[in-house]
């Protein structure tokens, strides 16, 4: 006999149903994206409920970015503004200071960073592009801007070279040739000094590009110019010639100064260092291979890997440190990056987690011609920042106040907290600052640069990030700031996966089993649960007490018929399953242990994972109190979790799927509903579950990734990791509760969970526990919970579950809930407040519960209402219960849809905020839902925005940028107004220490170099113009802000002419002294010329 589904008859009826208030509503208005439809009634309710948030209060902006910044390139220090500079491939800048001082800026090409340079003390950092252009970055404001750019349009950029107070850049080429440019003006000079000019006229072969560039430091008017092809040459800036050619048949990678300027060091592909004297360039006057093995006398020492970088520090009082990277021998092809510090006869190799991109030797002097005294490296790698202490033999790394480890391991989920009770960052970091690790230097972090305060934003703020190792990380965020407080491993609850064991443990994900998927933090209670992508749900309990104890499990039998679904037949059952088969005493729960069908091939009522079923000892902090895990059923995976909610007030736990909902009593231990979706609905099954084909082709606007099904079979599907490559790129719906979506096989998915107290049904006259239940076809289900009512009876009386019969619909998934009551407040769920389960205090063994419920006892009289917020992918209703009215129905798009919706407060009032693919993000007040704010901010690029993208209240959100790094920002004007006073100076007036005293015969026979004009030499009116062709000059979007601010008003001027003036007094000084010393020897001899001829005078010439 021919199927027939009856459901599309019932379709027809539901606008007459009870539950479909909402269908008049959603009906009544055009399909125009962003349209406001007011129910009948609305015009009353609002004239009795006072708005006060206008659309001026709101605006976007970015605050502060924190974490490691992604894929570095370059590293620079400023040595007297002890302020530090990354550089990354994406174009990016962090400057980065003392705690609090972290500035992000950003080269609008994208192009990667070559190399920074400061202007020691002066304020200003010279970045170099991989599109060819110079940039001066001003740094004396808060937010840094360019004044300048040099974009080169015929030679590529390859090494910049600044010498200390010289406002003269120089620069080398791909081509081999050195361009000098006015740092001032930001224009090339006309004098060039050609690769063909530098190297013999008998040189048959290119010398490559330019590798290094350094003045001599007994000298600034002789250049040292390194070529890739192993030549250097020593050229004389004034004569315009080279002064002496150095050869040698290894290429070089880098090249550093003895500080008394008669030697210099280079690195070399082969592994080696050689040491050449100006007096003799000939040949090296010493050439060693660190890590090469010892050979026989005459024999060529063995090759290495390539040392990429050596520094050559001096030290009055010990030997010279020797640092470089690299260079090891070939046969340890499983030996780690390292970085090898020669100190005298003493070689430490440091070996790194990840691979070094650049070093710097922290120094004491700024003067390249003195004493170095290095106390420090700063090793940035690929993933990780760390400063080496060089005072201590055992070379200690300091602590990094910074928060670099974000991604320690790949950031899953995040959630947001504001204005949270201010104790709990206080309990936080007093039990996570036990488990810090030890060993670090006992010296202060050396980047200590800039200036912070507080400001005047005060309130709490933690963030919150989940890890694809299981890890969960609670952070400071208050005051623009970001500081680790605790670390919470969910692994720990489960037991270690043996190597070759996949598939008797029934794993669903070939890699990170523990990765978390979502999170639920209460603060108030301090109830924290979390669940993970291998199909379970652990609920924490905050202690301050260790115990060992066992862990409660529970596993969970969640099926649902598909055929039912797609082609429903009369049934000898009753929808709904009889509720005594709901209570723990008659369900099939087997604890933590497996059972496995007797056929021994299909899995079933088998876990994804086996919790510890011994004794474990738990410290202070978050404990494991319930563990909750899906099962296989026939041979099927559990499908991953998509929707959780925690109500510590009621002491249950709800989370759903694609295949139903689960309710647990976690007080109780015990399932008090487990059932598919199409059950939940009963009889009354208001909506049609059949494929529709819009959602299956739905994809993003304007090209980005597309959001269809991939052709990837369902089964592989599960399996995939959150972590793996094609999380970023394919849009899987049913991986995040704040977009989930039906799958293939047309099941509805649970997709958001809200606990309140609210009227269930249309004819009841005061509040009652309610669960609010949606789904990813966009129906809201509200279940009744009936709850012992005494405290005693609690802990032993059942909990019964029902669905109400109340069915509320909107387009799309729904993705969040909220409530107010009728006065248009803001209503809070009701909670637990904590005390420590494990207390042995004998006062509070007779302690009661006690519970907030966050309602007013008037809003128990008869005939009260409050209004209930629910948005979905697609728009945003607001009813009025008991009466489920529509009332207030904005569509918010049409062409996209919601990633991210959450209600929060700011400015004391309520509002909807809202994230969509497409990019906008917009703001509506509540219960109107009048648009306040539709900004275009972000493209959706890769899905690790949308998973980490949250709102909070207070005018805050944030998404997580790069895999490394967290981007904060704000949609309160009010914020965006005070910003400046926020964010930390990157620049403090500083005075230039004072150069060491040469002495007077040192610095009248010591060199040149004090005589040296460099604007004489390089100006225009001696070297010319440049060819216009050859560089182009673009005046940079901040240097009319720069020009006000850059000294920091004119205070900043006074006190930078000031330090000049002291700085010119000194020199004036030291020449008085000369003068002086230079009479005192003139009198002297003319006293003994006297005397001379006195004694001598009246002998005649042949008495001599």
């Amino acid at each position: 006999m021919k199927k027939f589904n009856f459901r599309k008859v019932l379709d027809g009826l539901t606008a007459s149903s009870p539950g479909s208030g909402s269908s008049s509503g959603s009906n009544s208005g055009g399909a125009g994206s962003g349209s406001v439809h007011p129910g009948g009634t609305a015009g009353v309710l609002r004239e009795g409920i006072q708005e006060s948030l206008i659309s001026e209060c709101f605006q976007i902006c970015k605050t502060v970015r924190h974490g490691f910044p992604y894929q570095p390139t370059a590293l620079a220090f400023d040595p007297v503004q002890k302020i530090l500079a990354i550089g990354t491939r994406t174009g990016a800048i962090r400057i980065l200071g003392r705690p609090g001082v972290d500035c992000y800026c950003q080269h609008e090409s994208g192009a990667a960073v070559l190399q920074l340079q400061f202007l020691i003390n002066e304020g200003a950092l010279v970045s170099a592009s991989s599109d060819d252009t110079l940039h001066l970055w001003n740094l004396r404001q808060k937010r840094p801007a360019i004044l300048h750019s040099l974009k080169f349009n015929r030679e590529r950029i390859t090494y910049c070279h600044l010498p200390f107070q010289s406002k003269w850049l120089y620069v080398g080429t791909e081509r081999g040739n050195t361009h000098i440019v006015n740092i001032e003006s930001f224009i090339l000079s006309g004098y060039v000094i050609m690769w063909n000019k530098a190297i013999e006229l008998s040189t048959k072969t290119h010398p490559g590009p330019v590798v290094h560039l350094s003045d001599s430091p007994r000298d600034e008017g002789k250049l040292l110019i390194g070529y890739e092809n192993g030549t250097v040459v020593f050229w004389d800036l004034k004569s315009k010639r080279a002064e002496l050619r150095v050869y040698y048949d290894e290429a070089i990678h880098s090249i550093d100064w003895h500080h008394e300027g008669k030697q210099f060091m280079c690195s070399h592909s082969d592994g080696s260092l050689t040491l050449w004297n100006l007096k003799s360039p000939s040949r090296p006057f010493q050439t060693t291979v660190p890590h090469g093995k010892s050979q026989r006398e005459g024999r060529k020492s063995e090759s290495c890997k390539p040392i990429l970088k050596v520094e050559y520090k001096t030290c009055r009082n010990s030997e010279p440190f020797i640092i470089f990277s690299g260079g090891l021998s070939y046969d340890k092809a499983c030996r780690r990056p390292s970085l090898t510090i020669m100190h005298g006869k003493a070689i430490t190799v440091l070996e790194m987690d990840h691979p070094i991109v650049e070093f710097l030797t922290l120094c004491e002097t700024p003067y390249p011609n003195e004493f170095q005294e290095p106390y420090a490296v700063a090793v940035l790698l690929e993933k990780d920042l760390i400063v080496v202490d060089l005072t201590q033999t055992n070379f200690p790394i300091f602590e990094n106040p910074y928060p670099m480890d974000i991604h320690e391991s790949p950031v899953t989920c995040t959630a947001y907290f504001a204005d949270c009770p201010p104790d709990l960052i206080l309990v936080l970091y007093s039990i996570g600052v036990k488990h810090k690790k030890q060993g670090y230097s006992n010296k202060e972090w050396p980047v200590s640069g800039g200036a912070w305060n507080l400001g005047a934003q005060t309130y709490p703020e933690i963030i919150i990030t989940g890890h694809a190792d299981g890890t969960i990380k609670f952070w400071d965020a208050s005051a623009m700031t970001l500081q680790m407080l605790y670390k919470l491993k969910t692994s720990k609850v489960f037991e270690k996966q043996k190597v070759g064991d996949g598939k008797q443990t029934c794993e669903i994900v070939e890699e990170d089993p523990f990765a978390v998927q979502m999170i639920y933090w209460c603060p108030e209670s301090r109830i924290f649960c979390v669940s993970g992508v291998s199909a379970y749900v652990i609920i924490y309990k905050f202690s301050r007490h260790e115990i060992t104890a066992e862990i409660v499990s529970l596993e969970v039998r969640l099926q649902c018929d598909v055929e039912d679904i797609i082609t429903p037949e009369p049934e000898t059952s009753p929808p709904f399953p009889d509720l005594s088969s709901q209570l723990p005493s008659s369900r099939s729960l087997s604890g933590s242990t497996n059972t496995v069908s007797s056929e021994g091939v299909t899995k079933d009522s088998i876990p994804c994972l086996s919790v510890k079923t011994r004794p474990v000892r738990m410290p202070p902090g978050y404990q494991a109190d319930l563990v909750i895990q899906l099962v296989w059923v026939d041979g099927e995976p559990p499908q991953q979790i998509t929707s959780l909610a925690v109500s510590s007030a009621y002491g249950i736990v709800a989370f759903g799927n694609c295949t139903g909902l689960v309710v647990v009593d976690f007080i109780q231990k015990t399932v008090l509903l487990s059932m598919g979706t199409i059950d939940l609905y009963r009889s009354s099954d208001l909506y049609q579950r059949q494929p529709r084909s819009p959602r299956k082709n739905r994809q993003f606007i304007a090209g980005l990734t597309e959001l269809n099904d991939s052709p990837v079979p369902l089964e592989l599907e599960r399996c995939k990791s959150p972590t793996s490559e094609t999380r970023e790129n394919s849009y899987n719906r049913s991986r995040s509760s704040s977009i989930s979506s039906i799958d293939k096989d047309s099941k509805e998915a649970i997709t958001a969970l809200y606990f309140m107290e609210s009227f269930a049904r249309k004819n009841d006259s005061t509040v009652s526990p309610c669960l609010f239940v949606g789904t990813s076809l966009g129906m809201v289900i509200l279940i009744s919970l009936n709850l012992p009512s005494s405290d005693e009876q609690r802990f032993t009386e059942p909990v019964v579950v029902l669905p109400s019969g109340t069915f509320l619909s909107l387009k799309g998934a729904v993705l969040t809930f909220s409530c107010m009551d009728r006065t248009g407040n803001l209503m809070q769920p009701p909670y637990e407040v904590w005390r420590d389960p494990n207390n042995t205090d004998e006062n509070e063994k007779t302690w009661k519960r006690k519970l907030v419920m966050n309602y007013s006892s008037s809003s128990q009289e008869m005939g009260d209402h409050q209004y209930t917020i629910i948005c979905s992918e697609k728009q945003a209703k607001v009813f009025s219960l008991p009466s489920q009215t529509c009332l207030y129905v904005h569509n918010i798009t049409e062409t996209s849809f919601i990633l991210q919706a959450d209600v929060v407060v700011m400015c004391n009032s309520a509002c909807l905020a809202c994230f969509c693919a497409n990019g906008h993000i917009m703001i509506m007040s509540l219960p109107s839902l009048r648009p306040m704010l539709d900004v275009n901010y972000l493209p959706l690029t890769d899905m690790r925005i949308a998973r980490t993208f949250c709102f909070t209240n207070e005018g805050q959100a944030l998404y997580l940028v790069s895999p490394t790094e967290i981007q904060r920002l704000t949609y309160s004007q009010e914020m965006c107004d005070n910003i400046q006073d926020m964010l930390g100076d990157l620049f403090t007036p500083i005075e230039t220490p004072e150069a060491q005293n040469r002495g007077f015969l040192k610095g009248l026979f010591g060199g040149s170099g004090q005589t040296f004009d460099r604007e004489e030499l390089f100006g225009e009116a001696s070297a010319g113009k440049a060819s216009r062709s050859l560089a182009q000059h673009i005046p940079g979007p901040g240097s009319i802000e720069g020009m006000k601010g850059a000294a920091g008003g004119v205070m900043g001027e006074l006190t930078r002419a000031r330090i000049a003036l002291d700085e010119r007094g000194q020199r004036l000084g030291e020449l008085e002294e000369k003068t002086a010393g230079m009479m005192t020897s003139a009198e002297a001899f003319s006293k003994h010329a006297h005397e001379l001829m006195l004694k001598y005078k009246d002998k005649k010439w042949y008495q001599f």
